[in-house]
């Protein structure tokens, strides 16, 4: 089957990998352009498009798929089936209505419908999380399901970790469901719209380290965030400390709020609980153990 697949991330690049190696081969990948990235700021592609070039497929980074130059290439095409990934741009008419276009989404809708699914989920606590794929409307992940499946979401998991096995079923799904879409068998079921919680996009406050939070919440949220995006820390000064590693421990007692360097560990006051930072980084500079960025820098202060 011809199909058109629309992804960006690095999510979206595991995706296409399994739909390329399947009988429903993309005949064009559709991404945004090259966009500077990083602390540098350098030009880089996204990468399904860098994935796209790889696996020989033809490739149109357009700044809106629905601009008609976009739609123009799409229709030429004539595909017989289409997939969305991690794609960053909303699908309208026509587009959206020209074909049943498969979307596939990391959590088990209808939870954590939105920008973050992952993050949201290992901020949460839960002790489980998935893939969705389901068909495209307007609705923000709100369309009907057209299969689920169900990952345990382990105590040591971070976003990297638990993003690459939700990928890896991710493309297994999508090949599967394109199959049946196919043979004419795909069953789509309508979400509990009830049920539905929204897994709003990472900002600045959404990173920002509380202590006055438990110290298991500030774990989960830096695993969330390592090592993409990244918690911190603000500092008396102004700056920001990095928290790329953290964990809760029980034999150390520091007021909250406070911050004590000990036999080389970094332990950080929670409002219960204490918190070691096993990794950090200060601006402007590289991700360090406790023990190496104690020896090299002044203990922080941490803004009251």
């Amino acid at each position: 089957m011809r199909t058109l697949y629309l992804g960006t991330s690095g999510f979206a690049a595991t995706v296409l990998r399994a739909l390329a190696a399947s009988p429903h081969r993309p005949a064009l990948v559709v991404t945004p352009p090259d966009r500077p990235r990083g602390r540098g700021r350098k030009v880089q592609s996204p990468p399904a498009a860098d994935a796209a070039r790889e696996l020989g497929i033809d490739l149109l980074q357009a700044k809106s798929v629905n601009d008609p130059e976009a739609l123009e290439k799409i229709d030429a095409l004539a595909p017989e089936g289409a997939a969305v990934c991690a794609f960053g741009q909303l699908i309208k008419e026509p587009l959206l209505s020209r074909w049943e276009i498969l979307n596939v989404h990391p959590s088990l809708l209808p939870r954590w419908r939105g920008a973050a699914p992952i993050e949201r989920a290992l901020m949460a606590g839960d002790r489980r999380t998935g893939v969705s794929v389901m068909k495209l409307t307007e609705g923000l992940d709100s369309g009907p399901v057209a299969a689920v499946a169900e990952v345990a979401i382990g105590p040591e998991d971070d976003h990297d970790a638990l993003a690459a096995r939700l990928a890896t079923l991710g493309g297994e799904m999508l090949v599967e469901a394109f199959d049946r879409q196919a043979a004419g068998r795909l069953e789509l079921v309508e979400q509990d719209d009830s049920l539905a919680t929204y897994a709003e996009k990472i900002d600045a406050d959404a990173r920002r380290l509380d202590p006055g939070r438990t110290a298991e919440e500030l774990a989960r949220q830096v695993r969330a965030l390592s090592s993409h995006i990244g918690a911190y820390l603000e500092t008396a000064d102004g700056r920001r400390l990095g928290v790329r590693r953290a964990r809760p421990v029980d034999d150390a007692e520091v007021g909250a709020g406070e911050l004590e360097a000990r036999s080389g560990t970094l332990l950080l006051g929670c409002g219960r609980g204490t918190l070691s930072l096993e990794v950090v980084q200060a601006e402007g500079g590289k991700a360090l153990a406790a023990d190496s960025f104690l020896r090299g820098n002044e203990l922080p202060r941490l803004r009251s």
